[in-house]
């Protein structure tokens, strides 16, 4: 009996998996067979995906919960279509209330390709989760995304375990932080990589530079994450229309294939399926630049478009040239960003099926052009350099800044021409390190002259925002900036809006000697309260004096 039922086995999955390319049937459920080692389930109720079978193994899910759109889709209207041309395809279509979804299958490849098109704000649907069993996948017990704790650092998703690193899905770090960082995500074994393969995100929100969850793990539960837009630091609008193609993709265990990634793909099959907010790839424009001038070595640029509707963006090639593709027609924002600043910005339109060329981009908003009297950090976006943020990976994008494994944030005071700024807290909250003291001297000719302290933040918590003291001297009170309203440096991001905070100090501040010490003084400050880390808080870029 034992050998009769491992010879059905042998057959059954096999047959399941190798089966022609189509579908049936089943009461509840579509089965789709790709034709070539993937058989999916899709729920006829609500568009779930409920079975993932690749080489006869089953993939899917955990807790009875399935691979879906958010948390899944209430009761949809779910219809089946096959095509023949342009080349066989079944599509799903999806329609819950406002929304409408999509799933497509093409013939022969083990590739899902998945959309979504958000009307409006009346559907809280903003992700794709791949949801798959646990265990299969081996991990460390120091990935940050690997959930195996149990005391709570923070809400209900900032956890620590018994060896005192502090965990959460939030923590994607340095790597799969960044939008721009990252094709795919994804998990693999010597014989199986499931990969999230995301978009190009012209519908979602955040820019290139947008840190969000990409995926989690523990003992028991695996999930992979497509955020179109997502709150945690948010700063930009939410976009509506159609998301995609994201794109589920099974391997032997080898990487993708590259084609599928959001700059190289080919999207002009997908025309004829009927996808309701499609535009054409023909009817798609595109511009291009010969060069950007003022750009300084050693920093990476990015050049970005953007208006209410939609965003795109690019990397800059080391000789200065750079395209952008297969971009919606519109009028954009184009903004070009050394690291993660903003340092141009101009309009430009987009006409359908035409491209543009841009003479050269002399770049002209960049503070560090500015000659200053001393500074603090670089003026480039990020807290890189500061204390914590020194090296490579950035730690606090990877856990918790009460994580012991970080330097105290109330470090000494710092020193100018001697203190390194890697002394210098790259976050300050008013209950945790405020007040921190700078020193610096000054020359007759500076003394007896105002003055410019410049404060560049990345991200404020809570209407933080700096004030300053000089010697006897406090600056006036400004108004805080624009920012997200839910936590941001305790889920392991720094990106909010890049904003620069002036303080002019007239010469009656300054110690009136070439030999005494002229002491700054920064506080954060906040008509808001909070407690700890969850304090009013800034995220500085750079600090001088001009």
């Amino acid at each position: 009996m034992k050998v009769l039922s491992l010879l059905l086995a042998f057959v059954t999955f096999p047959l399941a998996a190798y089966a022609a390319f189509g579908y049936t049937d089943n009461g509840s459920e579509y089965v789709i067979d790709s034709g070539a080692s993937l058989v999916i389930k899709v729920s006829k109720t609500n568009g779930d995906i409920s079975s993932m079978v690749y080489n006869g193994v089953e993939y899917q899910g955990y807790s009875g919960r399935n691979t879906q759109v958010e948390a899944g889709l209430g009761s949809s209207t779910v219809t089946i279509e096959q095509f023949s041309s342009p080349a066989p395809i079944i599509k799903v279509a999806v329609v819950y209330k406002s929304l409408k979804h999509y799933i497509v299958v093409r013939s022969g490849n083990d590739n899902v390709y998945l959309f979504t098109n958000k009307g409006d704000d009346s559907v809280a649907a903003s992700r794709y989760i791949v949801r798959l069993k646990g265990g299969i996948f081996s991990h460390e017990e120091t990935e940050s995304d690997y959930i195996d704790s149990s005391e709570t650092v923070e809400a209900h998703d900032i956890l620590i375990n018994s060896d005192g690193y502090t965990k959460s899905k939030h923590y994607q770090g340095s790597n799969y932080g960044r939008v721009i960082d990252f094709d795919y995500v994804g998990r693999s074994t010597d014989s199986v990589g499931v990969w999230l393969i995301r978009s190009n995100h012209e519908k979602a929100s955040g820019g290139p530079f947008f840190r969000s969850l990409v995926c989690d793990a523990g003992p028991e539960t695996e999930s992979l994450y497509e955020i179109y837009f997502y709150s945690m630091g948010h700063t930009d609008p939410q976009r509506f229309g159609l998301q995609g193609p994201t794109v589920l993709s099974f391997t032997g265990g080898e990487a993708p294939n590259s084609a599928l990634f959001a700059q190289n793909a080919d999207w002009s099959w997908i025309d004829t399926l009927g996808i309701d907010g499609w535009t054409t790839w023909a009817d798609r424009g595109w511009i291009s630049g010969v060069g950007i001038s003022g750009m300084k070595l050693g920093y990476e640029y990015t050049v970005g478009l953007s208006n209410t509707d939609a965003q795109y963006w690019t990397k800059v090639s080391s000789g200065a040239a750079w395209m952008i593709k297969h971009v919606l027609p519109g009028t954009y924002t184009l903004t070009v960003y050394k690291k993660e600043l903003e340092v141009f910005t101009s309009e430009v339109t987009i006409s359908a099926g035409k491209g543009s060329a841009m003479h050269t981009i002399t770049l002209n908003d960049d503070p560090a052009d500015v000659n200053a009297i001393w500074r603090i950090g670089d003026w480039d976006g990020t807290p890189a350099g500061f204390l914590n943020f020194d090296a490579e990976p950035m730690l606090p994008t990877y856990m918790h800044p009460s994580d012991g494994r970080l330097s105290p944030w109330k470090s000494g005071n710092f020193i100018v021409g001697t203190s390194d700024n890697n002394t210098f807290p790259g976050y300050m909250w008013t209950d945790v390190n405020n007040g921190h003291l700078v020193y610096f001297k000054l020359s007759k000719e500076q003394y007896t002259s105002a003055h410019t302290i410049r404060v560049g933040l990345t991200e404020a918590y809570i209407n933080g925002r700096p004030q300053i003291t000089v010697n006897e001297w406090t600056s006036k009170l400004q108004t805080a900036s624009s920012q997200g309203g839910t936590r941001s440096l305790t889920v392991g991001t720094y990106r909010g809006n890049n904003v620069v905070f002036s303080f002019d100090v007239p010469a009656s501040a300054w110690v009136q000697s070439t030999s005494e010490w002229q002491v700054l003084k920064i506080n954060v400050v906040s008509g808001s309260t909070g407690s700890g880390y969850l304090s009013p808080a800034i995220s500085f870029d750079c600090v001088d004096m001009i």
